[in-house]
């Protein structure tokens, strides 16, 4: 049974909250034929056009919605209801409303003709100057979406859920039947199959996409918290670039820290591949208002990466990063994985918010498919992009950093690092097998590149070192608190600064990186 535009609208919104925007349907040349066609399904759907727009609350937030009616000529969009969309979207951006869109359609109205598939410019066009204005704009699609409404404002969410069971797709099963003569391959088109191959962010109710989007908007729209005065002041067993000895109490953690300078890098190296080590999830459960995110936008997905909205200690951020969970021998990171990153620091740029990347890979894939796939093309992208991004960015050193595939979320404001954590041009073995042709030196390579945390920080790549004692496996909780502590830090900080002066401040920096006196 298919949801109607009013039971979604009663389900997502606070009860008795919804205000209509709409005004009568612009006219339209119809024939006979299809002014009773018209009239027709206004009397069966109990509307005057496939879309209902307006605004209301959603637990107490004022957001403005948009929500097809598949019961008016299967939520076909015309010129009329092309023109209703496109004036709740430049209504909703001139309020600074975050938009909530719901398109439930067949695609556009062939009764129509072209003037009708063009429609879907005009309305991908406002929808993108709301986003280019700086507001959020959320999907949920519903059973079934087809044709130009997937594929041009359907797809557009800085966040996309569907509803379960979903038929979501570009070319209908009956039109693919009457083209080619056989039936469109079973399961491919369901909203489930799409979360699966990362094109969409999940799958959920009504009931859950709402509390979804409350977070969501949390995040988004809210202004950073302040953060707890014993939270403003650095930690003391952290020690910053040039900085010398911290004082705690009775109690000296400077020179304590400073013994990770004797350990040797490859110990590093050994303790980082630890498989019970804290990594990105474990930072994440320390976070407020989180939102998982997985769709690349791409058709594919990367199982080896994380990707979320979330709040650090009350500062709002998109946080991305490699998944150690998901890494294995034969699972290294793609080219997904890096369109995925890509799409953070679009969403981050887009939404004006902070963006975390977190670095902790055994290396991007060595494979026919990721060099077919564009691999190298997809790390400098990533470079290009995050030395230009117009918001805040802070790069944290979890663990491996090994590759390219750790380049490419290197570049950052600040860069912080766990102790344990290292940044090299590949695994150490591989190193060795190029310069000695064996894998024995592979420490004493390690040591002679400077891989290391202190190393690191000492030639201007790492800015902080966020301790362990002595191994993040061995305190996971207490780490991945004093890791988000940190972050939060940097971000707050970092929020408060001019977004020129970050930009001019970041070109600088890598600018004199390696150079003598940097």
């Amino acid at each position: 049974m298919k949801i109607s535009a009013r039971e979604l609208l009663g389900q997502l919104l606070d009860p008795g909250s919804f205000q209509s925007w709409d005004r009568p349907p612009v006219p339209v040349d119809a024939s006979p034929s299809y002014a009773q066609d018209l009239a027709a399904a206004a009397l069966s759907a109990g509307t005057d056009e496939s879309v209902l727009t307006g605004q209301g609350l959603l637990r107490g937030r004022r957001v403005a919605v948009i929500a097809c009616e598949f019961a008016f000529l299967a939520g076909s969009i015309g010129v009329a209801a092309a023109e209703r969309i496109v004036a709740a979207v430049e209504r909703a951006t001139e309020l600074g409303l975050p938009l909530i869109a719901s398109p439930t359609s067949g695609g556009t109205r062939m009764q129509e003709g072209t003037v009708a598939f063009v429609q879907m410019v005009k309305v991908a066009g406002a929808i993108a100057a709301h986003k280019s204005a700086g507001h959020p704009y959320l999907v949920y699609l519903r059973n079934p979406t087809m044709g130009g409404v997937f594929a041009s404002w359907g797809s557009l969410g800085h966040m996309t859920f569907a509803e379960p069971g979903a038929l979501i797709g570009f070319l209908g099963p009956r039109v693919y039947r009457a083209l080619y003569g056989r039936d469109f391959p079973e399961g491919v088109q369901t909203a489930e199959n799409l979360y699966r191959n990362g094109v969409i962010d999940g799958v959920v109710p009504i009931p859950v996409f709402r509390r979804i989007a409350h977070r969501a908007l949390t995040v988004l729209c809210d202004a950073p918290q302040p953060l707890p005065d014993k939270e403003k002041e650095r930690d003391p067993r952290e020690f910053d670039r040039g900085a010398g000895i911290f004082e705690s109490g009775h109690e000296l953690y400077g020179p304590a820290l400073r013994e990770s300078d004797d350990l040797p890098a490859w110990q590093s190296v050994l303790i980082s591949r630890r498989a019970d080590r804290p990594g990105i999830r474990e930072l994440l459960r320390h976070a407020t208002d989180r939102v998982p995110l997985s769709g690349t936008g791409q058709g594919e997905a990367d199982r080896t990466v994380v990707h979320a909205l979330a709040r650090l200690r009350g500062q709002p951020c998109i946080v991305f990063g490699h998944d150690r969970a998901g890494q294995s021998a034969d699972q290294t990171m793609g080219p997904a994985a890096l369109r995925e990153a890509r799409r953070s620091m679009h969403l981050a740029a887009e939404l004006r918010i902070p963006l975390v990347l977190v670095i902790d890979t055994m290396g991007a894939s060595l494979s026919r498919e990721a060099e077919e796939r564009g691999l190298a093309p997809e790390i400098a992208r990533c470079l290009a992009d995050l030395v230009t991004l117009d918001t805040p960015t802070v790069s944290v050193l979890l663990g491996q950093g090994s590759g390219g595939g750790a380049l490419a979320l290197l570049p950052a404001d600040r860069v912080l690092a766990a102790a344990n954590g290292w940044l090299a041009p590949l695994p150490p073995e591989g190193a060795s097998a190029i310069v000695y042709r064996d894998t024995m030196h592979a420490p004493s390579l390690a040591a002679a590149q400077r891989i290391r945390s202190v190393d690191l920080q000492e030639d201007g790549i790492v800015d902080r070192i966020v301790p362990e004692y002595p191994d993040a496996a061995d305190e996971p909780v207490d780490f991945a608190l004093r890791m988000v502590a940190a972050i939060a830090r940097e971000l707050a900080s970092l929020s408060a600064a001019p977004a020129g002066d970050l930009l001019a401040t970041r070109h600088r920096r890598y600018r004199r990186l390696g150079l003598p006196g940097s």
